[in-house]
């Protein structure tokens, strides 16, 4: 009862390809790899966008305040 053998797989296979038909099984491939393209670019374009902005300065100014607790009514 463990794993599958390649004769089990073969006949899911072609259980499936009969059940969609190899053109709605090509547009599915097709439309996921678009995806997984556009994710890959997007994060080299996230990461281009950080590197390019120069890194902010620290002034030196200081703020003080006091922190007071909320009271539960």
């Amino acid at each position: 009862m463990g794993s599958f053998s390649i004769w089990h797989w073969l006949i899911v296979l072609l259980i499936i390809v009969l059940i969609f038909g190899t053109k709605k099984l090509r547009n599915i491939g097709q439309d996921l790899g678009g995806a997984v393209k556009g994710f890959k670019d997007g994060m080299k374009e996230g990461t281009a966008e950080k590197s390019a902005e120069p890194p902010q300065q620290v002034t030196g100014q200081t703020i003080e305040g006091e922190v007071k607790e909320k009271t539960k009514s």
